[in-house]
């Protein structure tokens, strides 16, 4: 009985994080009330706050989701042995975006979210908490790159790592505001600029 309890109460908090998502999806953040989210749902205002006490709840779980899934991802990526090439790396985590913000995936959120952590403590407290957590792992796996010989001995990997975390934001805000971008093109890109050391063979 405990565990059917529990499947239970899982299902409702998934149902109201839906329901939720589609609504910030359809308004935005700022424009969405709990009263959208409890109609969304089809639940009572009793049965969302069990769950949630706020927005700012619901939004920090469904960014706990989404960054989740991302950062374990980006881990495996940049801790494969042996450690892949510049450009692959970047590829493949870029193609994993573009899965990842589809019309109805919470990804598509991201602007959203680190426009409320400028302003909102709670919320941005968490968001660089994660943001830092997934930054270390470039900056680990430049260090990697730099034992591999591939990029040189004298890198500073902290800046260069923190330079290549910043390329996905700018890979995501791209894809979603200018839509003129491609995770190959992107990857063409990197290419035509990184050192050859540390870049795959070439396809061609």
């Amino acid at each position: 009985m405990p565990r059917v309890s529990e499947e239970h109460l899982e299902r409702r908090r998934a149902q109201i994080l839906d329901a939720a998502r589609a609504c910030f999806i359809r308004k935005g953040f700022h424009e969405t009330s709990m009263q959208d989210i409890f109609a969304e749902s089809g639940l009572s205002a009793g049965a969302v706050y069990r769950y949630f006490k706020s927005k700012t709840e619901i939004i920090e779980a469904l960014a706990s989701v989404a960054i989740g899934g991302l950062a374990g991802y980006v881990s495996e990526v940049l801790k494969e042995d042996p450690v892949p090439p510049l450009d692959d790396a970047v590829g493949r985590l870029t193609q994993l975006i573009v899965t990842m913000v589809g019309p109805d995936d919470t990804l598509r959120l991201a602007p959203q979210a680190w426009a409320l952590a400028m302003y909102d403590e709670q919320f941005g407290t968490y968001v660089r908490t994660r943001m830092t957590e997934v930054r270390q792992l470039w900056i680990m796996y430049v260090e990697r790159l730099r034992d591999a010989g591939m990029v040189p001995p004298d890198t500073d990997c902290t800046a260069a790592g923190k330079a290549l975390f910043g390329m996905m934001p700018g890979f995501v805000i791209q894809y979603l505001l200018v839509g003129d971008l491609t995770s190959e093109e992107f990857r063409r890109g990197l290419r035509s600029l990184a050192s050859p050391a540390t870049l795959a063979p070439d396809p061609a």
